[in-house]
């Protein structure tokens, strides 16, 4: 009887590999919340200081929502074990820490939040990149 993890590395790699796709589905679920609540009740964030990216509540919410439908994709990619998947993880979440980045003067803590956990998956999908044979 053969199994997936033949070795402690891919054992690792493959514990990596589901970490980074339930992080990615997480992330993208959070990222289609918070863009439809912004589009549904934008009075729920609110504005602090004057910031140099100015872009109407309703629009962010519209681009949160592509983004976690593209996270979605990605991180069920990632779970099912596709090749492209893991590249294409780093991408989404680069692009979600730049969005959540922008995002920052609306609500401050929660986009901290999801670019702290951005940054592990594009740790844990890179070391899964460099233990692939």
């Amino acid at each position: 009887m053969t199994t997936i993890r033949d070795d402690e590395t891919s054992g690792t790699s493959y514990g990596l590999s589901i970490f980074a796709g339930v992080m990615l589905v997480t992330l993208a679920s959070f990222e289609i919340l918070q863009g439809l609540s912004a589009v549904l009740k934008d009075d729920i964030f609110v504005k602090g200081a004057d910031y140099t990216y100015k872009i109407d509540l309703t629009t962010w919410g519209w681009i949160h929502m592509l983004i976690g439908a593209i996270g979605l994709a990605v991180g069920l990619g990632i779970l099912t074990g596709r090749v492209w998947a893991f590249s294409a993880g780093i991408g989404f979440a680069v692009i979600s820490a730049l969005a959540q980045f922008a995002f920052l003067p609306y609500y401050p803590f929660w986009s901290i939040l999801i670019i702290t956990l951005d940054i592990l998956v594009i740790w844990a999908l890179a070391r899964q990149i460099a233990e692939a044979p």
